[in-house]
């Protein structure tokens, strides 16, 4: 029997149309991007639909459009018949999971990852922080690095352990340009500079993951129906107190996708399903494992494959 997970994307996946056919020729699937528009009180879907990229990418916007969106095409799948074995979500993408695991209300995952992305947006002024990607190098290895500089004074840390040779670093400006020079001299292949709007998953973000916290008290949250992985144990979140705190301290904590991924592959999934825009998380797990099937699942050309290739 086939095991599947849905996996869902975080920041950076936001594209100006996302969800566009689906929301255009199906009143069910126009209803996630009305009622986003309800809770929230502005126009989101308009943002998602028409754009300007701009400010869809603004982090309090991107983070409950691509909610909506991974929500909404979580429910075609389940449709469809298609239903999950696991959910597993990239930071921002863990609140997706817990919506589609039936943990998380709707209503109440789009206006806390609002203000999630508002108080991460407060936590660190602009330019004052900084992300890379740093390539071919062994986590032990980089993690030396990020000591030494954040010892000599310019805090950086792991904040992505994303797939085999992929691995972000997160800090002060000062703090990750020095780290991205020192692991090139230590051996890594390559430092690429992410064009982020903050020091995501950094000890920078903990006054974000302290009202965060505080909001979180405020909403219901009950055991999932089905099991999710969380992002900063790589394991089950099985009960509230646990997801509780799951979500606070992920804003602060590195994201550990290779060993979540692994997990789920050895509960018996065979198949990852993305749900939402872009292709990011697919091409990770291609990279953590080359044996297992995933699927993409933005428009209804790409949900009409993976119903072929699952129920024919």
């Amino acid at each position: 029997m086939t095991k599947i997970a849905f996996i869902f994307p975080g920041q950076g996946s936001q594209q100006v149309g996302m969800g566009a056919e689906f929301v255009q020729n199906n009143d069910e699937s126009k209803a996630f991007y009305d009622k986003a528009d309800e809770v929230l009180g502005f126009s989101l879907s308009k943002l998602m639909l028409e754009g300007p990229q701009e400010e869809l990418t603004l982090t309090y916007n991107a983070q409950p459009a691509l909610l909506t969106t991974g929500v909404m095409v979580a429910s075609k799948l389940s449709q469809a018949g298609i239903v999950p074995d696991y959910t597993a979500g990239h930071s921002l993408g863990e609140y997706s999971a817990l919506v589609a695991s039936q943990s998380l209300s709707f209503e109440d995952a789009v206006q806390i990852v609002h203000k999630r992305g508002l108080f991460m947006e407060e936590a660190v002024p602009a330019g004052q922080g900084a992300m890379a990607a740093i390539l071919s190098m062994d986590a032990d290895a980089l993690r030396e690095v990020t000591d030494k500089v954040t010892s000599g004074g310019d805090l950086v840390q792991i904040a992505n352990l994303n797939c085999p040779g992929q691995i972000v670093i997160s800090g002060t400006k000062a703090g990750v340009d020095k780290a991205c020079v020192e692991a090139k001299e230590a051996g890594a292949k390559r430092a690429i500079p992410l064009v982020v709007s903050g020091p995501f998953h950094s000890e920078l973000m903990r006054e974000a993951a302290d009202k965060l916290g505080a909001e979180l008290k405020e909403i219901e949250i009950v055991a999932p129906k089905v099991p999710v992985i969380g992002n900063v144990r790589a394991d089950e979140l099985v009960d509230v107190t646990t997801i509780q705190h799951e979500l606070v301290e992920q804003v602060y904590s590195p994201v550990q996708w290779e060993n979540s991924v692994r997990y789920m592959i050895e509960q018996g999934v065979t198949t990852f399903i993305e749900c939402g825009p872009g292709k990011v998380l697919s091409g990770l797990v291609k990279k953590i494992d080359r044996s297992v099937k995933t699927y993409c699942v933005y428009d209804e050309a790409s949900l009409n494959e993976v119903i072929e290739s699952l129920k024919g």
